[in-house]
């Protein structure tokens, strides 16, 4: 049972409705994720500005979707490796890419490099070793990029974040953390 509220997007009022209602015309439907984040316009706001933004930069949806799974898995957020599993599908990531992106894994070095990256991140909490921002360089990656990996880590750990202390009822076939699994 989620912890806070879930607004109804049909109860919602002003820039909190018509932020649901953009979230439900590119997606179908409004997940429970945006509508407890709905409880602040503000976040949410955010949240789709920076994930829109990201969106029109140089990395495709099937590899956003790939670092939105190697974040969730570290973070251990079940709402989000659910969501992210479907999302990745429709990307066109097969079963096993998923399963690889969860281990920070991809069968092209390049990506693998990039998910790699991600993980160190989450790991490090951000204070990651000059060895790893150098490996990211040796593997390709630009300055532009590595921002850009920074960014969709954030914005990920602000959506696992949110789910988690909010115990988000998830509305999607559900995937668990191997975190959780071995625990």
């Amino acid at each position: 049972m989620t912890y806070l509220h879930t607004v109804n997007p049909d109860n919602a009022e002003g820039k909190t409705r018509a932020l649901l209602e953009s979230v439900r015309r590119a997606l179908g439907v409004v997940p429970n994720l945006f509508r407890v984040t709905a409880n602040s316009p503000a976040a949410l706001e955010g949240l789709l500005n920076l994930n829109g933004a990201l969106g029109k930069g140089t990395f495709n949806a099937k590899l956003r979707e790939r670092i939105a799974l190697a974040v969730a898995e570290a973070n251990g957020c079940a709402y989000c490796l659910s969501a992210h599993s479907v999302l990745g599908q429709g990307a066109g990531l097969t079963q096993q890419d998923i399963d690889a992106a969860r281990l920070a894994r991809a069968w092209d070095g390049r990506t693998a490099a990039i998910l790699r990256f991600a993980r160190q991140i989450v790991d490090a909490r951000g204070a990651i070793p000059n060895a790893a921002l150098q490996e990211a360089k040796r593997a390709g990656l630009s300055d532009a990029e590595i921002v850009e990996v920074i960014g969709n880590v954030v914005v990920n750990t602000f959506t696992n974040y949110v789910n988690l202390v909010a115990n988000t009822d998830i509305d999607f076939p559900v995937v668990t953390p191997r975190t959780a699994l071995a625990a």
